[in-house]
């Protein structure tokens, strides 16, 4: 899904915002005042960094150049994800100049999944915005994918359609990646490699991102029913650094769609899952034991080993989806879980745990 033919006031605002070129004023970091924290944050913006020392002093200049035009107070929190150069160096003289950067630094790479669900923890904004450090995304964008969260849309997902990146090496694979995610996880979008996207925070609090998930949020976002709409975004080319991925990624973007497949799927119901495959491993026993006796029926020697083959697999899934079922029951018992999520109740509505 995008926006194009739908939502005229967005293009208006980017039409906008590329008409004004007023460039920004460079920020001596050494001479005046620091800029005082707002009390209250409606908006967050999450900023992962690995190695970004080239590019991190325009990012950020950049960012806060658009953010402070927006109605809106904020916070920009740049997360050091363990760089080796001088990053985080770099982010925490931004935070000594403007109260509202907030940095947080691991003690080592942790990988952008990491990066982006510390920002979540982190975050205390109603909306929360991620983008990448390497200035490829283009913080004007920001109020078009705000906008669409002002329409009742809860994750709005950037889409580079027009991107600047090499086509063997980057756009080839993603493509192939984006297509076979949408056909997996049934939300179809063209660009999930996408790191600019803004979220309702209410939603992301349901989130459990670990290994390299981060990738397929907006997927992950429909067990809680999100509405996920599609926005095409301006990309630019790098001009700082290297990129930190490429084609050798492709294996475990596949094996996290199985990973994301079996939670949107089988979650709440783990034997559905195994159950069906302890099924197909006992009809194919069935069928194996049947064409063994028959060869004894003629007087063949009597094969067994596929039929117990089988068997035992059968026995195994079934064995998985029983543990999966209990595991499942345990997780919903503590009171900080539920399997549904709210999204609104009346003033009346009360609900205690149990």
């Amino acid at each position: 899904m995008n926006l194009v033919g739908i939502h005229p006031l967005q293009k208006e605002i980017v039409m906008a915002l590329a008409q004004t070129e007023t460039a920004l004023p460079e920020m001596d970091l050494g001479a005046g005042a620091p800029v005082a924290l707002q009390p209250g944050v409606e908006l967050s913006v999450v900023i992962p960094l690995y190695n970004e020392e080239d590019s991190i002093d325009p990012a950020v200049d950049e960012v806060l150049g658009v953010l402070t035009t927006l109605p809106l107070s904020f916070e920009l929190i740049l997360v050091n994800d363990g760089s080796t150069d001088s990053t985080g160096a770099k982010a925490l003289a931004w935070h000594e100049f403007d109260a509202r950067v907030k940095v947080i630094e691991f003690r080592r790479n942790f990988g952008q999944t990491a990066g982006i669900s510390a920002g979540f923890d982190y975050a205390s904004g109603r909306v929360v915005v991620v983008m990448d450090g390497d200035q490829q995304n283009d913080p004007a964008d920001i109020p078009v994918l705000l906008d669409a969260l002002e329409q009742g849309y809860d994750v709005a997902s950037g889409w580079r359609a027009d991107r600047k990146d090499k086509y063997l090496s980057r756009r080839l694979p993603s493509m192939v990646a984006n297509a076979l995610i949408s056909r997996v996880t049934g939300l179809a979008l063209h660009d999930y490699g996408c790191t600019l996207k803004a979220y309702d925070k209410e939603v992301i609090e349901h989130l459990e991102l670990f290994g390299e998930l981060h990738r397929f949020i907006p997927a992950l976002a429909l067990i809680s029913g999100a509405r996920v709409i599609e926005i095409p975004v301006n990309h630019r080319a790098r001009e700082h650094g290297s990129s930190k991925y490429g084609i050798s990624r492709m294996p475990r973007v596949v094996l996290d769609l199985l990973t994301v497949k079996f939670l949107i799927g089988y979650r709440q119901k783990p034997m559905q899952f195994f159950g069906r495959l302890a099924l197909v491993c006992i009809g194919a026993a069935s069928l194996s034991t049947l064409w063994s006796l028959s060869r004894l029926v003629r007087g063949r020697p009597l094969r067994s080993g596929v039929s117990t083959i089988f068997g035992l697999a059968g026995l195994q899934f079934a064995s998985f989806g029983l543990i999966g079922e209990m595991l499942t029951r345990l997780y919903f018992k503590d009171s900080a879980h539920r399997p549904y999520v709210v999204r609104s109740a009346t003033e009346d509505a009360e609900c205690s745990p149990r």
